[in-house]
């Protein structure tokens, strides 16, 4: 019985990579079998050696109509199911393999399975093969198989950089521009990678070049695809915690296997400041050390409450990741907002929507969630930044500049040092609202302060020990005056 014949259904066969050569035997007999066939596109090489009695229809013409390709692919999709319901049933074709970066097929095969329509597949080589062979190169025991029209979307690559990765469908200058920016989040600009046009064709070029120079080839096209090697074995986040597993691990080192959540605490404090310290000295190298041994710290806490049953990194990272996207509706959705003050109004809502959807109870105060834990100086300006949020706060800041005034005053007629410590308090604190006022992070400034007179009056020192003199045996004038020198250096 001719194949043409056969009642409704769906074949979905694989044209393989390129050539005629390519083509399997069942495939090639179907195609010698069928009066029609529909093509996801035209732009394939085999096409041209398709059986020359073959009416051939395809979907090229949606490319060119549609805005974006998942309006192509729904399209294909539908229009596919259409005919699959006709007496004569549909075969569709597609590159490759049915299941291999092909988009319509698993698509077609789902709604079909709903409809109770029947589907047959006839595999297909798919591009992966003849791009190893190019490449000499075996995808095991890991490759990442990525989506260069995905890829371009991001900002980050999207995939841990310790592991190979193929990219497919850099068939123009802008796809490839697109993918360069996204990988050079992680990787340089220098990174060696390979193009591959053509693979298993004639016209096979493979290119090696620097990353920075992938969408300055002449060959794009559609059969394009990238491969970028491993940056290295120990530049992603799985690696690391790996690292910190191993550590914990019975045959792993004695002091780490010992440390608790409550162990820890200390570390995480003394890491955190000593980043902070880095940031002051606007120090990249230190910080990039510093934000490193934070990480173990978090690394080690989520490992710990692994093995006791709490909680895993990547839940960690998941709730970390769906809250942000959350509290950022006017980033991720559709919600405007207007500045910075319509951001944080809007988060403090969010949060409180959050604490109901939770069944918990609303807090006494909006100041309950400041950490007692936080230097004096930022929980003073979070407390302040809070109660201006519902509108405890002066309209201009003159009043902030005479409440400080006010309390230098009632510093100097204090009656006892009791009072006297209280109304530096209040002096202190008026003086984080007069910050705040100014947009400046009273605890930084008053960091940066500390540091600039460490840096001048070790040049008081160093100044002492040139003219070979004690400090305390020098005036307040004669350090002044090295004061004012070191001053007038920066």
């Amino acid at each position: 019985m001719n194949a043409s014949q056969n009642q409704n259904g769906i074949v979905i066969l694989g044209l393989g990579p390129g050539e005629e050569r390519h083509l399997t035997q069942e495939a090639w007999q179907w195609l010698n079998q069928i009066e029609r066939v529909y093509l996801r596109t035209r732009h394939h090489p085999v096409v041209q050696n398709l059986p020359e009695r073959l009416e051939i229809f395809s979907f090229d013409y949606l490319y060119e109509t549609k805005d974006t390709f998942e309006a192509v692919y729904e399209a294909i999709v539908e229009e596919i199911i259409r005919l699959g319901r006709q007496p004569q049933g549909v075969t569709y074709a597609v590159p490759g393999h049915p299941f291999v970066a092909e988009a319509t097929a698993p698509e077609i095969v789902r709604r079909a399975a709903q409809q109770g329509i029947p589907v047959r597949i006839i595999d297909g080589m798919s591009f992966l093969e003849p791009v190893f062979s190019a490449l000499q190169f075996d995808p095991f025991p890991r490759l990442a198989l990525l989506d260069a029209l995905e890829i371009g979307r991001l900002h980050t690559p999207g995939y841990a950089p310790d592991m190979p990765a193929l990219i497919t469908q850099i068939y123009n200058q802008m796809t490839a521009s697109a993918v360069k920016l996204a990988l050079n989040a992680v990787y340089p600009d220098e990174f060696r990678v390979r193009l591959v046009h053509g693979a298993g064709t004639r016209q096979q070029i493979v290119e090696d070049l620097m990353l920075y120079e992938i969408d300055r080839s002449p060959h794009l096209g559609l059969m394009t695809t990238l491969f970028v090697p491993a940056l290295a074995p120990d530049a992603s986040l799985e690696a690391f915690q790996e690292v910190v597993a191993r550590l914990r691990a019975p045959d792993g080192c004695p002091w780490d296997r010992e440390q608790t959540h409550l162990t820890l605490r200390k570390y995480l404090l003394e890491e955190a400041y000593e980043a902070i310290e880095a940031l002051d000295n606007e120090d990249a190298d230190a910080l990039r050390e510093e934000l490193g041994d934070l990480l173990l710290q978090i690394v080690l806490h989520a490992q710990i409450a692994w093995e006791e049953g709490e909680f895993t990194l990547a839940e960690v990272i998941q709730g970390i990741n769906r809250k942000i996207v959350r509290r950022h509706p006017h980033v991720f959705g559709e919600v405007q907002v207007s500045g910075v003050e319509g951001v944080l109004r809007n988060w403090q809502k969010l949060k409180e929507e959050e604490r109901a959807l939770n069944g918990q109870t609303q807090p006494k105060s909006i100041l309950e969630g400041v950490p007692q834990s936080l230097p004096a100086l930022s929980q003073a300006q979070e407390v302040q930044s809070r109660a201006a949020r519902v509108g405890f706060d002066w309209s201009e800041i003159q009043p902030v500049l005479d409440k400080v005034f006010e309390e230098i005053n009632e510093v100097q007629t204090a009656k006892d040092e009791v009072e006297r410590e209280k109304e530096l308090g209040d002096l202190l604190f008026a003086v984080v609202n007069l910050a705040r006022w100014y947009k400046v992070d009273a605890e930084s400034a008053l960091r940066a302060a500390n540091r600039r007179f460490r840096q001048r009056f070790a040049h008081i020192e160093e100044r002492a020990r040139q003219a070979g003199r004690e400090l305390n045996s020098m005036s307040l004038e004669e350090m002044d005056r090295w004061w004012d020198e070191a001053k007038r250096k920066g």
